[in-house]
Order: C-alpha cells, then structure tokens, then sequence
C-alpha cells in the first residue's frame, strides 16, 4: 500500500492488518516518537527474561534453558531475542520484570480492555488516544476497526482499502483439514492453496509458518513514516502467538523471533530518528510460574515489558524482584507483580513526551497510587 504525504498528514492509522500484527499511526507536535507494542496472548515474561539466579526458578521450571543471552548475571534473555539483546549491549534497551497492570482478572479479553484504557476498570477511550489528545494530536486508523488503545476524544478516522480483511491462514487450514478425507474436494484444496503459495505445515494447522515476516513488514512499514519529516509520531502495533497453553518451549520461538526481527527492522527503517524514539512493549498478564502437564504455562500475573529507543537509558533490568521460592508467588500459582505498568506508560510519557502531572492524570485516571517511574529515558 503506497502512504502519501496528505495521509500523512492527517496522522495516519494502521498501514495494514496482516499475519496477526496490526499497526495503527497518529501525529503529534515536535520530533520525538512514541511507539507501543501490545503482545496479545499473554506473554510469559519469564521465559523472555529468565531469572536463573533464582534458586527457586528449579522447582518451577526445571533446568534453566540453554543459549540464554548475559543481562547481568542474575537474568538472561531468550536466544531468539539476540538482535534486542545487541540493543541492551549498546545501552538503547530496558527490561522491566514483575510489571502488570492495576487489574488481576486472567480473561485475555478483560485484562486486554484494561491493558488499553489504562484502567482497573472498562472505558470507552485508550490511554493513548487520551495521550493524543494531550499532545495536540490526531489519528487515522486504516483498517477495519479502530483499536481501543486509539480509541476516544482525540479525533481518529477509519479506512480500510479494498480487500485488505483477508481471512487469516487458519481459516484456511481448518478448511483444508475438513476437506481432506474427500477424494476429489480434498486434494483440489490442498493444491488450490499450495499455489496460492501456503506451505505443508500451514495446511497441518501451523500457520505461523507463512506469518514470520508480518510483524517485520509492519514495523518496517512504521519506522519509514514516522522517520519522514512530516510523518507520524505515534504508533501502535501488537503481534500475537503468546498464548502458549501447551509445549511451550517450542511454540514460543517463533512470536520471539518475528518480535525480534520486528524492533531490529524498526531500528533500520527509522535511520537517524531512531535517537529521538522510545518504545514500550507490553502484554496483558504474564503465565504462571509452574510448567503444566504439557509443557506450558496458563494464564497468569507478573510478566515483563521492555523499553527500547535511541532515548532510551538501557543496558539494566529494572526489577524490585518478588522471589520464587515458598510463599513468594502471587496466590501460590504466579510471578508477584512488584511494578504498576501505569507507572511505566507515565514515567515514559512525562521523560520522552515531557507530559505535566495534570496531563497523566488525564491519560491515566485513578492512577494516583501509580508514581511515573523515573529516569528511563537518558
């Protein structure tokens, strides 16, 4: 899709919706960006940012996975997060452990509610939308539907270009898989789809195999306009692929690695503005402590979040560690939240966007329990 200067101009909205990855735009005075990332599917932060100099990380997980990448002795970062990890070596990247939002509900579509509105509550506005509207800003949202992090007072338009809804890859499969015991139908399918260019294992019901360059595409497609003089400033993008119920350890590579190559290709598309960025990436809640009978982990609280950006002061996890040993988890099954997100987004947003107290309270309401965090951004 070709993004012209007067689209542009009015503030822009998601480039497109693809692979399970959307990004949406806005506009905003000066030239400092601000991109969030939302992982949906409840990310399992202690598996990105594995605290192995936990005795009582055995007991939970059993051996601590091989390949982890050094963030100072007591964490290490998931071998698939190697392009983010050459960004905390340079400095330009902050883990965040034990962060969650001010809710404990363990439904995805709650605790996604409240990750975006910025509240404990259900709103019908986002805490970024509110941002906008603070920074005298506007946005365009192209695509089929607004998301509700761009949701609210500031003005925010909606496009969607003709045939950009394509039925996402399962779809496809489970019509495959329902056809293929037929003679005839099943193998038309099965070939109609292949030449179509999807893969043996999207047609086995895997199709995050012909997804790995969605999330990439879009972040490329993000630092190219908000690195244009007269581009955006704001962004919202989200990648799926984290609700790993089952074999975990094997399905949560791949969200890693199109996570990765994502922000490395946002780094390079964004050339010089990438020392006036800052991005938030974050999930819903984090997964349960203990591995399951399946090799997963379920729904849970405490996870991680990372901030990253040429602004950013990096090279550090950030972490009042809660412990996992008997009697530190929360309610017996999950990492103990020690950090208030909020207070991350406002720590952010008043150290990168120079937002007033007033203003965060506007883009936060309620969060008076929920100082901003200082010192990330250098």
């Amino acid at each position: 899709m070709n993004i012209g200067r007067r689209s542009a101009l009015l503030g822009l909205g998601s480039v497109a919706t693809i692979g399970g990855a959307s990004l949406a735009m806005a506009s905003a005075p000066g030239e400092k960006r601000f991109i969030v990332v939302i992982q949906r599917g409840a990310m399992d932060g202690m598996a990105a940012v594995v605290p192995h100099g936990d005795p009582g990380l055995t007991a939970l997980r059993g051996a601590t996975p091989e390949g982890l990448l050094d963030l100072g002795g007591f964490f290490g970062l998931h071998p698939a997060l190697a392009g983010m990890h050459e960004m905390y070596q340079a400095r330009a990247l902050l883990a965040v452990h034990a962060v969650a939002g001010p809710y404990r509900v363990r439904s995805h579509f709650e605790a996604q509610d409240y990750l975006e509105s910025g509240a404990d509550h259900r709103m019908t506005s986002g805490w970024l939308n509110r941002a906008i509207t603070a920074a005298a800003g506007n946005a365009l949202a192209v695509g089929v539907s607004v998301p509700l992090l761009l949701r609210g007072p500031a003005q925010v338009g909606n496009w969607a270009p003709h045939g950009l809804a394509e039925p996402p890859p399962d779809l496809y499969a489970a019509i495959a898989a329902m056809n293929q015991t037929d003679p005839v139908i099943g193998p038309a399918i099965a070939n109609g789809l292949k030449a179509r260019g999807f893969s043996d294992r999207t047609l086995m019901d895997e199709p995050q195999a012909t997804n790995r360059n969605a999330f990439p595409a879009l972040a490329t497609a993000a630092g190219t306009m908000l690195k244009a003089p007269d581009g955006p400033r704001i962004a919202a993008m989200e990648i799926g692929g984290w609700d790993t119920h089952t074999a975990q350890a094997n399905r949560l590579t791949g969200p890693l690695k199109q996570l990765d190559a994502g922000m490395v290709a946002l780094k390079a598309a964004l050339g010089d503005a990438w020392k006036h960025t800052a991005v938030l990436i974050m999930t819903e809640f984090g997964r349960t402590a203990r591995i399951n009978g399946t090799g997963g982990t379920d729904h849970g609280t405490g996870s991680v979040a990372f901030v990253l950006g040429g602004e950013v002061k990096g090279g550090r996890v950030l972490a009042n560690w809660p412990g996992l040993g008997p009697g530190k988890l929360f309610e017996d099954r999950d990492l103990a939240p020690t950090t208030d997100l909020r207070s991350l987004a406002k720590g952010l947003l008043a150290e990168h966007l120079g937002m007033s107290g007033p203003a965060l309270d506007q883009v936060f309401p309620g969060s008076a329990s929920a100082a901003p965090i200082r010192g990330l951004i250098g």
